[in-house]
């Protein structure tokens, strides 16, 4: 195991030191006439912390949830060991981290101690990645879906009673595998209501959106949920060359379901950027809106200099006091929030005006104490 470890940690130090780009900034201000998200000052929310080994290397790529009237996150860390965990952290306001708490709160077990593919897709050798989570209509459940290194890269589905959740006790239900053996999955989200009385999974966004609609989240002994993705541009893309897959679970909006992706542009093949469509709240399969440029791409320091430089990566997304939150992974280690005025960004997307970000300066102190 040792030497695994450091096998590992030399790889993560020559990435971290031949991997910084540079940021290119637009300098046509008079280009510039609207913006979709503010990036927050206070940003980065939430870093590694070396004196927990357990994410000590990096921490990104968060679930949001608002419990409370506060924004309750789980995150993916990587510490001294390699693998993947989930951490918890809590904010009054969405913005300045008011609760971290020093241990993990998730763990998925896996007999195999080394997958060379989680290793590509994020820094860890084995564990669970990517969480999202959600209530559906009220429950008195959470659940959560996630990536597991288990035979691969599949996906993971576990749930908490809301009780425990907020009280601390991490009772989480067995995790089950959904995704059938033998292929890769990810990016797998619940719909935060039931439509037509049954439970909503999206599972794929390209070449069509794909939903499993099940009466119950419940999975026998070998049951998965079947699905087909490729990654290819939509055709008649105005900038997505390649698909990467859905963010946070979607968001009930007026004008429909609220959904974010990622997306990758043949010209700039190496930044992950982050695009916005409107689902048709009855028949999700339906696209009723999409924007024709990225509402989010990378541009700051921290968002350049890490493990995946120019990465940025929404997995989390939350309504407070009428603005809509989201909260991203920075180049695989670090986690950032956007914001933007909710009624000001619909109507933004009913006039199609094509978005710009507008980014504020980084602070240096972090609230993560």
């Amino acid at each position: 195991m040792a030497k695994k470890i450091n096998f590992l940690k030399k790889i993560k130090d020559f990435i971290y030191k031949n991997r910084k780009q540079k940021i290119v900034k637009n300098k046509d201000k008079k280009k510039i006439r609207f913006s979709f998200f503010t990036k927050a000052k206070v940003n980065p929310i939430i870093v590694p912390k070396e004196e927990n080994h357990w994410e000590a290397w990096q921490t990104f790529n968060p679930a949001a949830i608002v419990l409370q009237d506060k924004v309750h996150f789980l995150y993916r860390a990587i510490g001294f060991d390699g693998v993947s965990r989930f951490g918890y952290a809590k904010s009054n306001d969405g913005f300045k981290i008011r609760e971290r708490l020093n241990y993990p709160v998730f763990e998925h077990q896996t007999k195999n101690s080394f997958n060379i593919n989680s290793f590509f897709s994020g820094g860890s050798f084995s564990g669970a990645e990517d969480p999202r989570i959600v209530r559906v209509d009220n429950e008195d459940r959470l659940y959560l879906t996630y990536t597991a290194c288990d035979g691969g890269l599949r996906v993971g589905l576990s749930s908490i009673k809301v009780a425990d959740f907020l009280a601390k006790r991490w009772r989480w239900k067995k995790p089950q595998i959904i995704s059938p053996p033998g292929q890769t999955h990810k990016n797998w989200v619940i719909f935060p209501e039931k439509i037509n009385g049954y439970y909503a999974i999206l599972h794929s966004i390209s070449p069509k959106i794909s939903i499993s609609f099940r009466e119950s989240l419940e999975f026998e002994d070998g049951e998965y949920v079947e699905s087909y993705y490729n990654g290819n541009g939509w055709k008649n893309a105005s900038w997505e060359f390649y698909v990467r897959g859905v963010g946070p679970p979607p968001l009930k909006t007026r004008l429909g379901w609220l959904v974010f992706y990622h997306a990758l542009q043949k010209n700039d093949w190496w930044k992950y950027k982050v695009g916005v469509m409107i689902l048709d709240l009855n028949n999700p399969e339906k696209i009723l809106y999409k924007i024709k440029e990225p509402v989010l791409q990378p541009d700051k320091k921290y968002e350049h200099n890490g493990f995946k430089p120019g990465i940025i990566y929404v997995s989390g997304a939350v309504v407070k006091d009428g603005q809509l939150l989201v909260y991203y992974g920075a180049a695989d280690s670090y986690i950032g929030v956007a914001y933007a005025n909710l009624e000001k960004f619909l109507k933004q997307i009913e006039k199609d005006i094509q978005p710009q970000l507008l980014s504020t300066t980084l602070k240096k102190k972090h609230y993560d104490d």
